[in-house]
């Protein structure tokens, strides 16, 4: 019978599990995040991918964004609180930054808990990131050029 129903226009229940097992490998794909940061100059975040839209935010050069959507010279991306927004992609530069989203951060002179502490950063502080992560660790450098290395849990954008 299940065939009889298939020929209908209803898919058989194996047709439905190809379809839906193909789609579950496209959003896990599809969720690959990829952060790049505001170039030198600060740029104007928008509610649509156009300069006639509403200005929301003016993000500080360096800022780490997580870039959702590609349309045309158009980036929406995400920021660190969440929130959505449009921006010219000229404005995004391949320099990595991260955010330091816990308070007294240390970063330390090896990927280790009992390392040495270099210098510590507070919530907000801006990052260069050296180093993708790796055994929850990231390697960064301070603007004063300090280097060392922060959980990963203790950063955004990476």
């Amino acid at each position: 019978m299940r065939f009889a129903a298939a020929s209908r226009g209803r898919p058989c229940r194996a047709a439905r599990s190809a379809v839906f097992a193909v789609l579950a490998l496209c959003g896990a794909s599809a969720q690959a995040l990829d952060f790049k940061s505001v170039g030198a100059s600060p740029a104007i975040l928008y509610d649509t991918p156009s300069v006639k839209g509403k200005k929301l935010f003016v993000a500080p050069r360096g800022m780490p964004v997580e870039v959702v959507l590609t349309y045309g010279d158009w980036v929406k991306v995400r920021d660190a609180s969440g929130d959505m927004a449009w921006l010219e992609a000229k404005a995004l530069a391949a320099r990595r930054t991260v955010v330091v989203n816990a308070a007294g951060s240390r970063i330390r002179a090896a990927a280790d808990d009992n390392s040495a502490v270099v210098f510590s950063a507070d919530k907000g502080v801006l990052l260069d990131l050296l180093e993708p992560a790796a055994a929850g660790w990231v390697k960064v450098r301070h603007r004063d050029g300090q280097v060392g290395f922060i959980k990963s849990a203790e950063v955004w954008g990476e």
